[in-house]
């Protein structure tokens, strides 16, 4: 009964000593580590470890990332081996990257010795070229030479993401003989769902599934129950389009030949997914100019890949500015347009956005080709015309009304059809063309897509306004 007793209170001394570690969405909570920056703080290095023991290896990665730059290393000293392979692997960069500098390449090489090799590459390949040198001489021979091989491919390729580790056997061999050879052989890959088929020269013939393997009898051939359409993945083919291959056929693994078309990988969806967050991410950072937009990247490189966009918005908000300083003497006439002006651009600019996002994903989707880019334009077109007409009517009667003008206001109503019809076309237009001068239609589409809005909806605006006779030129 007084063990019983001890070990409530030993549980309740425990309850009170770390707090609940996510919160309903999933989040370590603020208690929780702060509890494990105290520990760590204190050097209770006990303490520190068995509050982070019971956490998933991601959740491991998330603490890094929410506490400060300098506590990194002295929580990673502070817990160990928990500090494992996968723990790295889940890592955002740029902490990685400062916790990867107070190990040396030993300790890099036991670490990355126990991933696949696509995991492997994602740590080495951020490193400087003297530590690649170093950490590569530490690693086993058969290692390094899949490392080698992986960094001979341009990054962001299937070479680079793919693994080297799978399941490949003669066409000729039957399933029982199959299955006692997955069975016994201890140095394949633990993870597969599909094993490979080859020829003679290694080159893909088919697939089969785990589930058609156990579900057949021993003395069939393997010839006769895999699939022979299949889904070939080129080594240097961009990692988006491996994502669209992967989406549009829902693959769950693809073979990777080289330009001989013999097997040299594969690719699994869990490294598809991360592949669709990056890029979508990519993209809507490269919209807005906000660099990688990475919480965890260092100030100066996010103040230079923002600035630089911020300076070419400088650049086309004086064209801009040049339009309305040539109608300086007509907006001194009645300051009601230059009440009424950001309006004109503003929902011009929101118009074009709106058109331009689409377009973006279209693009990125091979969605948007050039055998239906017409098609699309024309679409674009008409919305942008009812939505230009809806927009026109409200402001026209809106201006008309408060400033006991009709005439202003369908001045106005016109200005705004033209500029959303305009900001529409500019929308797809844009991206389309940066997309057939081989440059990423994310990159600078916002850029020319604002100037465009803004110029012509002022240009607009105030042409109408001198040309209807409300004032003078």
């Amino acid at each position: 009964m007084n063990d019983m007793t001890d070990a409530r209170e030993m549980d309740d001394v425990d309850a009170n000593i770390a707090p609940p570690s996510l919160d309903e969405d999933n989040r370590l909570t603020d208690e929780f580590v702060r509890s494990v920056s105290e520990a760590v703080e204190n050097n209770d290095t006990v303490l520190a470890q068995e509050l982070v023991n019971p956490l998933h290896n991601a959740d491991i990665a998330d603490l890094f990332e929410l506490i400060g730059e300098d506590e990194r290393a002295p929580l990673a000293e502070a817990l160990g081996d928990l500090v494992s392979a996968d723990v790295l692997a889940e890592m955002n960069d740029y902490v990685r990257e400062d916790l990867i500098e107070v190990l040396d390449a030993g300790q890099i090489a036991d670490l990355t010795e126990q991933l696949d090799t696509d995991d492997a590459v994602a740590i080495i390949e951020d490193l400087e070229d003297h530590e690649q040198l170093a950490v590569l001489a530490e690693l086993e021979p058969e290692d390094r030479a899949a490392i080698e091989s992986a960094l001979t491919y341009e990054e962001e390729t299937a070479g680079r993401i793919m693994q080297r580790e799978f399941v490949a056997v003669p066409e000729h061999m039957m399933v029982g003989d199959l299955i006692d050879y997955l069975r016994k052989n201890d140095d394949l890959t633990t993870e597969f769902w599909e094993i490979y088929v080859v020829d003679p020269a290694y080159k893909p013939v088919g697939t089969c599934q785990l589930s058609w393997i156990m579900r057949v009898p021993r003395d069939i051939a393997v010839a006769d129950i895999m699939k022979r359409e299949q889904t070939l993945i080129p080594a240097d083919m961009d990692q988006e389009e491996v994502a669209l291959r992967f989406q549009k056929y829902n693959l769950i693994s693809a073979a990777v030949i080289n330009d001989d078309g013999r097997l040299i990988g594969m690719i699994t969806v869990d490294d598809i997914l991360h592949i669709v967050e990056d890029e979508a991410s990519e993209d809507v950072l490269l919209l807005s100019g906000a660099g990688e937009g990475d919480i965890n990247e260092p100030i100066r490189d996010s103040y230079v890949a923002r600035v630089r966009w911020l300076i070419a918005n400088l650049a086309t908000a004086l064209v801009a500015s040049f339009v309305i300083w040539t109608f300086g003497a007509a907006i001194e006439q009645m300051v009601a347009l230059a009440v009424l002006m950001p309006i004109v651009a503003s929902i011009g600019g929101n118009a074009g956005t709106q058109t331009m996002a689409v377009s973006v994903r279209a693009l990125a989707m091979n969605e948007l080709t050039r055998s239906n880019t017409r098609r699309i334009i024309g679409r674009e077109f008409r919305i942008a015309l009812l939505n230009g007409g809806t927009i026109a009517v409200l402001v026209g009667i809106g201006t008309g009304l408060v400033f006991a003008n009709p005439l202003l206001g369908i001045v106005i109503a016109v200005a705004m059809l033209i500029n959303i019809v305009i900001a529409g076309f500019a929308g797809i237009f844009v991206p389309v063309t940066l997309d057939r001068m081989d440059q990423d239609p994310a990159l600078a589409s916002s850029v020319f897509v604002t100037m465009i809005t803004d110029t012509m909806g002022f240009l607009a605006f105030l042409s109408l306004a001198v040309g209807s006779g409300l004032v003078n030129f």
